[in-house]
């Protein structure tokens, strides 16, 4: 859609000046600037849909956190220098030339992360596991570490270059709770989480409430999906569901938990858990 929508915009600026320039005077700056917005997305671990509405398959390379205040940062320095230097364009290619080797740092340091989830692997004796890392917030040496078995996951959260826990009391800042889950590489502590259930019986229940076809939203939306809780009561169960991305430690709440309910004698019927608040999804 990119083409379309450069036009479409290309249009728009040059009939607010009466198209003197015409619109392809405008073109090549609005297809860079959705260009941007693409690649943006594409960078981190949500990614996008980059041939959308052609396919709704999504594409991330994981490289950035969502918010990266870092990235934010140099993109307005950028913006800042320019418009004191005016008549120069060395602040802009500076700046994007900054950001660009910063992206490729967190490259860099993502296969770093994805080396030891390798090494990991390899002593625990997985066999054909799927190994990957997914940024996280305040440093680029933020990680976490995810191996992928067929019926459970193991991650760590882990900083790259951190020699020793960093601690965090009660009075400690919003960043500093951020920052301190990540352990060093060599305190690295790997937990476990399961796809559908810790036992045959509940991984069943699981599986048919994941399977269902009014959750093809959740299966589409989930990179690392597993199972948060079972609530079993009388006469509803629930099967709930969250993703591996978005567990970000030193917050208070996870996002995007789902899950599927029934009644004895009814069909499942998707929810979303806000809070304790089951919400019904329309």
């Amino acid at each position: 859609m990119l083409p379309l929508w450069a036009v479409l915009i290309a249009f728009v600026f040059a009939a607010l000046w009466r198209f003197k320039p015409g619109w392809r005077a405008y073109f090549g700056v609005a297809a860079c600037g959705l260009a941007s917005h693409i690649a943006g997305d594409l960078i981190t671990s949500f990614g996008t849909i980059v041939f959308a509405p052609l396919s709704d398959a999504r594409y991330a390379l994981s490289a950035t956190f969502i918010i990266d205040l870092w990235f934010t940062g140099i993109i307005v320095a950028g913006l800042v220098a320019c418009a004191l230097w005016r008549r120069s364009r060395a602040p802009a290619v500076a700046a994007a030339a900054v950001l660009a080797g910063y992206v490729g740092f967190q490259a860099v340091m993502r296969e770093q992360a994805i080396d030891l989830g390798e090494r990991y692997a390899a002593g625990q004796g997985l066999r054909e596991p799927t190994v990957t890392a997914v940024p996280r917030p305040v440093t680029a040496f933020n990680w976490t570490v995810i191996v992928a078995e067929r019926e459970r996951y193991h991650y760590a959260h882990v900083n790259l270059i951190r020699k020793e826990a960093l601690p965090a009391g009660p009075e400690a800042g919003f960043i500093r709770r951020l920052n301190a889950p990540y352990m060093p590489v060599e305190n690295a502590i790997w937990l476990r989480a399961q796809r559908y259930g810790v036992n045959e019986a509940e991984a069943q229940l699981g599986r048919a409430a994941y399977s269902h076809p009014d959750f093809r939203f959740f299966r589409w939306f989930a990179a690392y999906p597993v199972v948060l809780r079972m609530d079993q009561g009388n006469p509803e169960r629930c099967v709930w569901f969250h993703d591996l991305r978005f567990i970000t430690p030193g917050r208070d709440n996870t996002p995007f938990r789902y899950g599927m309910c029934r009644s004895a004698g009814a069909d499942w019927e998707p929810f979303q858990l806000v809070g304790d608040e089951k919400r019904p999804v329309y």
